[in-house]
């Protein structure tokens, strides 16, 4: 069966071969044209020569006076002009973006006595008369002057973006590539690996209708474009060290101890040609290492081993055992080392053969309350990331350049409390119960082992085609093959065990493994139309996926069942079908002026869901009799789910309003659909189990507004703002389980609330002021009214879902660094500071006040805990408020 559908897929991609005839994919470069005159009658100069300073691109003049120079990857250059009796023109500070036309005209005048070449400064384009919808681009250069200290601060800072969700779209509807490759985790829908900022060129953000090259995402697309090999030696280090400093000691314990080693960073990278190979290979290399020791901490009065009974009605007769040494222990400590390393070899006129290699590794803790006073009982998380790649790219002429790619990217993540599961360290469940009411646990450990690992091999070639002056027509195609490993267990431990923890038998309840082979495949044609007066980019975009799984087609049918475990009936189990779908994809954009554009842009976008959802309980487990500690069974995958979609529209006008100064003004509108909902299934009033289904809806309406005085004469500024009002009727897949687990049930939403991450108003702004070569302070300011949460009391809700708002929240970032020589060293000391006046935002809330520092639990009547806390410290949390002040103080070398 599965050569079967094997020989379907190669048929489709055949016929989509046939019908695009050529072949590209995510964009890694940009293009350079324009024309040149004469200057003294302003008649077009015919084979004029344009050359790349350094590179080996360049281009000449047609008939008109016109040029192209594409596949350039992006970057500050120097273009040299020249033409037999012409004096020489050098224009300086060219940049080029990732998808962009940057405009270059020139005139030249006759060469009587040359004295020297005539330079000149590319001027900045204000407006982008090509863009057909809302993007941004970060340079690597504008970075580095900024306190950005990873990829998700930039992209959290540009409009439209709260928290990692694209427009009011969920977090795992972004597609992250790095180079063009996609980084998601196909388990997860997130991102897995991101570049560090030392080596980036530049970070392209995609928020509106993004072009038919890029799929399988809904909201928005990140490309991390790192550095090239340089034709010189140059590279750099970096290192800071620093800690967290605030006044709230009550609430952030051992927040007053201060050590440098609590946070602390190195980085580097350097480049240059291979020795001995006369240029003919280039290297480039980076890393990075980052210890952040976190700001909430627990005490380890507790070990996990510790037994205690505080089972009597008299306080003075509980029994403590408490074997802790009182130390302060982390609880949210975070360190990643990331390795990249580049090698490309100068084959032919192109970018030649490149080798790309990535290794990232992150070792986290989420903080736990319940373990504050034995926090050694909690989950560590750990994931590791590899990412291979080759490409090869082949000239064809001036106008025409195929980009074969392949690529390797593996994402392996796991969570435990010791990674050996027999370690005698694993005590008995019941050291949990040892404690009641609002009470810190005084013993026991997180007994269940999770890990999955996803591996995903990937192919496609590249083709882009300057037709003429008018028509850019990119078309691609790609394959990709997935291998998903899932395993989870649960440590047995107990009497009949003797207190030795075991593990259960693979196939039992509590021991669930499963492999999937899914694949995809996608095709798409795009035709970007350049006019003076109009510039269109039109595409068309073809998706495949083969799930290779199994699914309940009638779960109802399972609940009438005697039997509630698989093998089920052949009846009721089905192999889920291959779906498709075709994606058009339109942006028009229309210079009113020499100063300004408008651009209307239309989209469907589709993406497969999170194999996670996809694939969860494929032995359909369901544990509706027995003794189990819970009333309401577990959730089942559902293998033949259906793309979610969404269609977006917007219009924005773009103006230059005075020379550096630009304004952008943008609506958008999302019609989002089959999202992702649990449909429950009820075998008695006592057991119920669900299925992931597509029946989630959501709809977004918002205007961002922009403006950025381009960074010159020492300034720079940018200010984004947002309004946005995001609904659906439901902000979780899980969310129709969850509700059905309260006491009592509550009825799923049939109507539009507001979603979870749903920020009405937010505003960011940047402040750079400086010389690059001398000193640089800049500032980074962000401020959002505050997200929806639901009104309750004692667990009852005492208001619609999301009716009521949180605090509003306000942060401001400040970078100073100064540079000088010592002993003929270049470097750079700085300072940075985050939450420079150590704001209490307040992120999370009790739902009774709707405020984070005071809870109506405190007023009410209740047991006193059964525990060594009073309710006080047990409501005190530290871990409902932003991060206090950071501090970090470092050196930038240039080597």
């Amino acid at each position: 069966m599965f050569t079967n559908k094997i020989n379907n897929i190669c048929i489709i991609a055949f016929s989509i071969i046939l019908l695009f005839s050529v072949f590209t994919f995510a964009g890694t470069t940009g293009k350079i044209a324009g024309k040149i005159n004469d200057g003294t009658n302003n008649e077009p100069l015919i084979a004029a020569n344009i050359f790349v300073v350094g590179t080996s691109y360049g281009a000449a003049t047609d008939m008109d006076g016109n040029y192209f120079i594409i596949n350039l990857p992006p970057g500050v250059y120097q273009l040299r002009i020249s033409m037999i009796g012409f004096a020489t023109k050098l224009i300086s500070g060219v940049r080029v973006s990732v998808d962009q036309t940057t405009k270059i005209d020139a005139s030249l005048f006759e060469d009587t006595i040359q004295l020297a070449d005539v330079v000149v400064s590319a001027e900045k384009l204000i407006v982008r008369k090509d863009l057909t919808s809302t993007e941004s681009k970060v340079s690597g250069d504008d970075i580095a002057m900024l306190p950005l200290d990873d990829i998700s601060a930039v992209v959290n800072l540009q409009a439209g973006v709260i928290d990692g969700h694209f427009r009011g779209g969920r977090s795992n509807e972004v597609k992250y590539l790095i180079d063009g490759i996609a980084v998601n985790d196909v388990y997860s829908g997130s991102s897995a690996m991101e570049v560090e900022v030392n080596s980036i060129e530049e970070v392209q953000v995609l928020t509106g209708t993004f072009n038919a090259e890029y799929g399988e995402a809904m909201s928005g697309v990140v490309n991390q474009i790192t550095k090239v090999a340089t034709n010189n030696y140059d590279g750099n280090i970096s290192f800071y060290s620093g800690d967290y400093f605030s006044s709230r000691t009550e609430l952030f314990r051992n927040i007053e101890s201060i050590s440098p080693t609590d946070n602390y960073n190195i980085q580097g990278n350097v480049s240059g040609p291979f020795p001995g190979t006369n240029g003919f290979v280039k290297f480039f290399l980076s890393g990075r290492y980052v210890y952040d020791a976190g700001n909430l901490y627990g005490q380890r009065v507790f070990n996990p081993s510790d037994s205690s009974d505080f089972s009597a009605n008299n306080s003075e007769d509980w029994h403590v055992g408490s074997t802790g040494d009182n130390k302060y222990i982390s609880m949210n400590s975070s360190q990643r080392y990331t390795l990249q390393g580049k090698l490309s070899f100068a084959v032919g006129s192109g970018k030649g053969i490149v080798l790309n290699g990535m290794v990232q590794s992150n070792e986290y803790q989420d903080y736990n309350h319940q373990y504050k006073l034995n926090p050694d009982g909690d989950y560590k998380k750990y994931q590791k990331n590899y990412l291979g790649s080759i490409s090869y790219t082949h000239v064809i002429s001036n106008a025409a350049f195929l980009d074969f790619v392949g690529s390797y990217f593996l994402s392996k993540y796991d969570q435990y409390v010791f990674e050996d599961p027999l370690n005698i360290g694993y005590v008995d469940p019941k050291r949990k119960a040892d404690v009641s009411g609002n009470a810190f646990l005084t013993g026991g450990t997180e007994n269940w082992h999770f890990n999955h690992t996803t591996t995903t091999l990937s192919s496609k070639i590249d083709f882009t085609l300057q037709a003429n002056n008018i028509h850019q027509i990119k078309s691609g195609i790609e394959f990709l093959y997935h291998n998903l490993a899932y395993e989870d267990f649960q440590i047995m431990i107990n009497a009949g065990t003797d207190f030795r923890p075991i593990l259960p038998e693979p196939g039992a309840f509590n021991y669930n493994e499963y492999n999937a082979n899914p694949f995809q495949f996608a095709a798409y044609i795009q035709d970007k139309i350049e006019l003076d007066y109009l510039i269109v980019n039109a595409g068309l975009r073809f998706d495949y996926f083969e799930p290779d799984g199994e699914y309940l087609n009638n779960p109802n049918k399972i609940a009438e069942l005697d039997q509630l475990t698989a093998p089920f009936p052949d009846s009721l189990v089905s192999t889920a079908s291959a779906k498709f779908q075709l994606s058009p994809r339109i942006g028009l954009s229309y210079p009113i002026t020499d100063r300004g554009a408008i651009h209307i842009s239309y989209g469907h976008f589709f993406q497969i869901p999170p194999f996670e959802y996809l694939y969860r309980n494929p032995n359909f487990r369901i544990p509706l009799t027995g003794d189990f500690p819970e009333n309401i069974g577990n959730t089942i995958g559902n293998t033949d789910l259906k793309p979610q979609q969404t269609i977006m529209y917007e219009i924005g006008l773009q103006q230059e309003i005075f020379d550096n100064i630009g304004a952008t003004l943008t609506v958008y509108h999302k019609d989002i659909r089959n999202l992702l909902a649990t449909e429950i299934y009820i075998k008695n009033e006592f057991r119920k189990f669900s299925k992931l289904v597509n029946r989630d809806y959501a709809s977004v309406n918002g205007l961002t507004l922009s403006f950025e005085k381009y960074f010159t004469d020492g300034f720079g500024a940018t200010i984004d703002y947002t309004f946005q009002v995001a609904k659906g009727n439901a902000s979780d897949p899980n969310d129709a389980f969850n509700k059905a687990q309260a006491n009592p049930p509550i009825e799923a939403n049939k109507t539009l609330a507001y979603l979870d991450w749903d920020r009405t108003h937010s505003l960011n702004f940047t402040i750079t002021v400086g010389n690059p070569g001398d000193y640089i302070l800049s500032m980074v300011g962000k401020y959002g009214t505050g997200l929806p949460y639901t009104p309750s009391v004692q667990n009852q809700r005492t208001g619609l879902e999301n009716s009521d708002r949180r605090p509003d929240i306000f942060n401001t970032d400040v970078f100073v660094t100064k540079h000088f020589v010592f002993f003929g060293v270049s470097a750079n000391a700085f300072i940075r500071v985050f939450n420079l006046f150590d704001s209490a935002n307040e992120l999370n809330v009790f739902t009774d006040t709707g405020r984070a520092g005071y809870t109506l639990e405190l007023t009410r009547s209740q047991e006193v805990p059964r525990g060594v806390n009073t309710l006080e410290e047990y409501f005190s949390r530290p871990d409902f408020y932003s991060s206090p002040r950071s501090i970090n103080i470092g050196m930038n070398v240039k080597l």
